[in-house]
Formats: structure tokens, sequence, C-alpha cells
């Protein structure tokens, strides 16, 4: 049977939605540990590395008898403080950052079982406390981006448009005087694919508008959200920090040259497929630097560069994955935020964006009568953590 003879899997089927929830209640569970350890004085390289064990371990406890399935990281544990934007994940020979008070940090990562994938993003305040709330632009930046977030689960549902999504982020942004940053996409989620083809734009220039294909929602759809917003102008670049991480591109051949490459990169073949991973996961470092840099160069791998606001600014992200359910959009991975830790300045000031922050996004009941095992329990427990989610906002 060929490839195009396979049926594609969607969760139409009720064990791709149990293998979703059960990766993102993995993902919830992760982030969850990370926060409460990122303390003033924690090392970003301890809080990757502690990230990427979790989810190795968490995932090794599920589906232990079906040996030929897949499951672990979908995307690696990621640390990104103040104007760093998105994917610093240091190597044991980079120089570490240690946290400190004060810091916007982020922490961004991506659980999968069987290749279907749960991705999350949330952002905090190291040290803040409850009683003391964050104020000043940390707080403008935070509350505009879990706002942007927030809007997006209730916009993103079937017959509805990206560009709905789009429109919606740049009027929140511009209301707490801040920017999405430039160009920036979320995308959707498919077995085995972190990066599907139908996506959200966020601040795009004229010439990007005029390419981003306007998509409209579908039922059974799968969707990675992903908010990031900044204190200044949105533009991302490169500041020269090495990338670490990296993943496969399968429309790409080559033949490498190198002995040390062509190990390299059966590993990555074999140990991660088409997920993202970091240089961190190879035992040896030095020849891991070395095979990157020809399946680089002949674009069988694909970086997920470092990238950088301009500094003394701040950067806030959000992401979320989505399940497009006949009873209502199900979101399956959040962040632990809470609004009052945040006072801004600034608040939602468009009529009817405030009309959709102040709807409900509980679901429609399931009739459908489950059989009290295990999957059902995994579904009630996520169902549970997501009604509390929703309570808390």
């Amino acid at each position: 049977m060929s490839d195009e003879d396979v049926q594609e899997q969607t969760i139409a089927e009720d064990l791709v939605v149990t293998k979703y929830k059960m990766g993102g209640d993995i993902a919830n569970r992760v982030l969850k540990s990370l926060v409460e350890a990122a303390n003033v004085g924690v090392s970003v390289m301890f809080l990757c590395e502690k990230g990427d064990t979790l989810i190795m371990e968490e995932t090794g406890k599920i589906f232990k008898k079906e040996k030929e399935m897949k499951k672990g990281i979908a995307f690696p544990t990621c640390v990104s403080v103040n104007n760093c934007i998105c994917h610093y994940s240091p190597l044991k020979s980079d120089p570490d950052y240690l946290l400190k008070d004060g810091d916007l940090t982020k922490i961004d990562l991506g659980i999968h079982v069987d290749g279907f994938i749960a991705n999350v993003a949330h952002s905090f305040v190291v040290g803040s406390k409850q009683d003391i709330p964050v104020s000043g632009r940390k707080a403008d930046v935070i509350k505009a981006a879990h706002y942007c977030a927030e809007v997006a689960l209730r916009l993103i549902k079937p017959g509805n448009e990206n560009i709905k999504v789009t429109e919606a982020w740049n009027k929140i942004a511009q209301a707490f005087n801040c920017t999405p940053v430039e160009g920036m996409l979320s995308h959707q989620l498919k077995q085995h694919v972190i990066d599907g083809d139908k996506t959200i734009i966020q601040n795009p220039t004229d010439q990007q508008r005029k390419d981003h294909e306007i998509i409209e929602f579908r039922l059974h759809e799968v969707y990675a959200v992903d908010v990031l917003l900044s204190t200044g102008e949105g533009k991302a670049k490169d500041a020269g920090q090495r990338t670490t991480v990296y993943k496969r591109d399968p429309t790409q051949q080559y033949g490498l040259k190198m002995k040390t490459s062509r190990a390299f990169f059966s590993e990555v073949e074999r140990r991660f497929d088409t997920m993202p991973f970091t240089l961190r996961a190879f035992q040896d470092e030095k020849k891991a630097k070395m095979g990157v840099m020809e399946c680089t160069k002949h674009e069988l791998l694909q970086p997920f560069k470092v990238l950088y606001e301009k500094e003394g600014e701040f950067v806030a992200q959000f992401k979320f994955t989505v399940l497009l359910m006949p009873n209502g959009p199900l979101r399956i991975t959040s962040g632990m935020f809470n609004s009052e830790n945040y006072k801004s300045e600034f608040d939602v000031k468009d009529p009817d964006i405030k009309v959709l922050l102040q709807s409900s996004i509980s679901r429609k009941s399931h009739k459908k009568k489950k059989k009290k095992n295990f999957r059902s329990e995994v579904n009630c427990n996520t169902d549970d953590m997501n009604m509390k989610n929703e309570a808390g906002n």
C-alpha cells in the first residue's frame, strides 16, 4: 500500500482525540513543573534539560504495549527571556543564563503521541508574587498577548477565516501600545506534521499580506495557535546566537559527503523523524555540531533561529493547541495565567472584541456514552483541566 492510499487520521476518530488529549495533559503538567522551578538564580539550560527529560519520562509511561508507536518531544523545551523572542535552548558548550528577578520569561515546548502534537507556551515574570501585581510594560505585553490568545480561541471555529484572527490581534496589540511580532505563523497540525499548510499570520508586511493565503477553518482540524507580542517594533532579528533547534525537511534529498554528517542525519531520521529536535539530545555534541552544518547547508534540515527584539524591549508569548470538534473548539493545552497578577493602564477598546472576550468558551455537552476505562479517564481529566482554565479566565 502506497503512502497515498493511507487515509489521513483525524480527530473524527475517538482514538486520535484521546492521543491528542494525553499529549496535552502531559504538556500542561511539564509546563507547570517548569514554571514552578523557574526561580531567581535558576539556569535556563537546567530548565530546558528538565523539560525534555520530563517529556520523555511521561510519554514513556503511556501505550507501553505499542512497541512500534513513536512518542516524545514534538518541540524541544525553549526558555526565552525578555527581548529574546523564541527558540533559545542552549547547549552545554554555550554560555548559560541565570534567571533574574523581574525577567519576563517564555517557556515553549511540544509533545507528541503517535505523531499527534500538543504544543504549549506560557509567559510570566520571575519572582512575581500574587499580592504584588506586575505593572508597566511587562504587564502591558503579557495581558495583550493573553487577550490575543483568548480571542483566537473564540474565532478559530469552522466557517471563520484566518484573516479575522490576524485583524483582532492587531486591534488588541494597538490598544496596549504593543506590536505583534512581524510575520510569525500559527500552523495547522496533522499527524507527524508540526507546520501544516494552513496558517494564521500576525502583523504581516504588505508583501506577506498579498502572498498569505486566506483560509477557512474546518471541522476536525487542529491548530497550534502561537501569539508573540512585543513592546517594541515587532521586528525579529538574528543576533548571532547559536541555533540549536532543527527539523528534518522530508521533501529534500542530498548525498552527504562527510561520514560524521551521514551518521548524524541517520540518527535524526531514526530518533526524531520530522519532529523538531535539539542538538543537546545527542551524546557527542561536537560531532552533532559538525554533522548539522552539512545537513543545513544542503537544506536537509531547517533551522529554528534564535530571534531577538531590540535590547530593552519585552516579548510575551502564549501558545495553545485547539481541536475543532463538532461540539465546539477544544483547547487541550494552556498555561496557568491569572489576570489579577498583571495590572496594565491599558485595556481592550474595540466593542466587538470586548463582547467576544466576554463570550463563553464552554462546549456543548456530548451525549455519547463513554466506557469507563483508562481512555475515558484521560478524557475526563483533560476536560476538568480545561473547565478550570476556562473558569480562571
